[in-house]
């Protein structure tokens, strides 16, 4: 037998699907658990050139300089989370079970905020509250000194701010399909007010609460941007981690590696042991007996509806203020009361490309990530099995692995022959595509249970092939939904800071990255009118996604 009829017959055995499993698997292979296993590897390499040692990790828990970023850390999302739930918890409450007028804009207010990156947030209330600060010097003329935003206060303000719409949108969620036959029950047994909330209600939503929880812990732990940008000596771990890859004398990209393999530990326990308690206390509301809207009297009415716009307009504050401040004449870092357009004029002579890159990187992106989640979304759920479980996990395992982890294991594999991939726009797509792409994949797969497997079947009884009933009726009835979470992908691909801030070089710098630049250049009006040009970016697809959904989608 020739080796053309071996391999034709081996390709007939296992099937066109049976190639898709094998192809998605290679990708993963050379892109995730190649650069992943070879970071870890390199964290266990010895200053002598020992291939297994613990060195790293011992200098880590020994020296206070490396194991005090460790406590920052968990100190910082711990209190992030908790305020975080605390502010989230009670507005969603209160929005989704009285009268507030307008929620339909409270949401996407919230929403809207939520979809911007910290660090554009950090630059905010640097605006606002820095050392020359409008609302500071506002203060100071009234001789009223306030606590500085950089440090430790500063990062739990604007991670709290910016993070709590997580808690909200998951607590309006759970309400929304909440059953009030539960409540019923319960103020027929003669609980009610206070005592019927914390021991039905609350419980209840709790796997939800927890959920959101968790993903504000992971992106506290994980953000680079803001703890750059107004950590100052208060150092948290990603910081160390890329001044340790970065640094000026050439870093230590073994400390690096063991720092990478810490935080990935620390994300991945959190969220094993959310699923493991709250997995066992899930609960399944069909939401077709949802509660009434509650009508308040006069006085609460009017201070609820307040605080809940207050709100809002706080999480909103920061692309508020980048769209105003935008518009305003500068002198260096100093704002001058007067209006201009200077800094959309230098961002369109000096920043169009970054602006261009930033679009043209992550629609290639966002292509890859939709073919790829279709294809991988069919096979784990209409070819399940063993090895399309551990597809999955393999696929999904970004979601829990910092930005900045991903461009440095990119990096360390792809910086040298035969596949030289460092300072290109190569390396930035690949590492796009790898981050985002669990968006897609639980996207594909929610629409895939919901589909009628009768339609595939009918059409391959009538003798249609399986790859083309594939494209002509599977792919067709996904397709509407795999956009709407390739939209959220890109949204959130075009404001990626952490892991381009390893991977880029100066042909391929994004707008993430000028911004950036330009805070710590001091120039303000410039980072400003690019951070708005994000933000009408993010609105507009937001709009599109909701368009495509009917309204019916979530952002998270």
């Amino acid at each position: 037998m020739s080796e053309q009829s071996a391999w034709t017959g081996f390709i007939n055995r296992i099937g066109f699907w049976g190639i898709v499993i094998i192809t998605i698997f290679a990708i993963a292979l050379l892109f995730l658990i190649y650069p992943l296993f070879g970071m870890i590897a390199r964290s266990f390499q010895g200053s002598e050139g020992q291939i297994l040692s613990l060195e790293a990790y011992k200098d880590f828990f020994r020296l206070p300089y490396y194991y005090r970023t460790l406590k920052h850390s968990f100190i910082v999302s711990s209190l992030t989370t908790l305020f975080a739930v605390l502010l989230g918890v009670p507005f969603g409450f209160v929005v989704a079970r009285y009268n507030i007028p307008g929620k339909k804009i409270l949401n996407a207010m919230v929403v809207i905020s939520l979809l911007s990156p910290p660090f554009i947030g950090a630059y905010s209330w640097i605006v606002l509250l820095g050392r020359n600060g409008f609302i500071t010097n506002l203060l100071r003329l009234i001789n009223i000194e306030i606590p500085t935003i950089y440090g430790f206060r500063g990062l739990i303000l604007v991670f709290t701010l910016k993070l709590f719409p997580f808690i909200y949108m998951y607590v309006q969620g759970a309400l929304q399909s909440f059953d009030s036959s539960l409540e019923e029950a319960a103020e027929n047994l003669g609980v009610s007010g206070i005592k019927k909330l914390l021991t039905v209600t609350f419980p209840l939503i709790l796997p939800t609460i927890t959920a959101g929880a968790v993903i504000v812990f992971m992106t506290s732990m994980a953000d680079l941007g803001t703890p750059l940008l107004i950590g100052e000596g208060y150092k948290v771990l990603p910081v160390l981690v890329y001044e340790e890859y970065m640094g000026e004398l050439g870093g230590d990209a073994v400390m690096a590696s063991a720092m990478s393999v810490i935080i990935i530990i620390c994300t991945l326990s959190v969220l094993l042991l959310q699923r493991f308690t709250i997995g066992r206390r899930s609960y399944s509301m069909s939401g077709l007996n949802p509660p009434p809207i509650k009508k308040l009297k006069t006085g609460p009415f009017i201070f609820l509806t307040t605080l809940s716009y207050l709100i809002a307009i706080i999480a909103l504050s920061p692309q508020i203020t980048t769209i105003v401040t935008s518009f305003i004449k500068t002198q260096g870092p100093i704002f001058v009361p007067a209006f201009s357009i200077k800094s959309y004029t230098d961002v369109w002579y000096k920043l169009s490309a970054n602006i261009t890159r930033t679009f043209l990187y992550s629609t290639i992106a966002m292509v890859f990530m939709i073919i790829i989640g279709m294809f991988t979304s069919y096979v784990i759920v209409r070819k399940k099995s063993n090895l399309t479980v551990v597809l999955d996990f393999i696929l999904m395992s970004p979601y829990v692995i910092p930005g900045s982890v991903i461009g440095i294991i990119l990096i360390m594999a792809f910086n040298k022959p035969p596949l030289m991939l460092a300072g290109t726009a190569s390396i930035l797509i690949i590492s796009y595509t790898i981050r985002k792409i669990p968006y897609i994949i639980r996207s594909s797969t929610g629409i895939l249970y919901q589909l009628d497997l009768s339609s595939e079947e009918a059409s391959i009884n009538l003798g249609v092939p399986p790859l083309k009933t594939f494209f002509k009726i599977t792919a067709v009835l996904m397709l509407p939904g795999v956009i709407s979470g390739g939209i959220l992908s890109w949204i959130s691909t075009i404001n990626e800071l952490s892991s381009t801030m390893i991977l880029y070089s100066g042909r391929t710098g994004t707008i993430s990255v000028a911004i950036y630049t330009e805070i710590i250049k001091d120039g303000y009006g410039t980072a400003a009118a690019l951070a708005s040009i994000l933000t009408l970016a993010t609105v507009l697809s937001l709009f599109l996604f909701n368009r495509l959904t009917k309204g019916k989608g979530s952002v998270i």
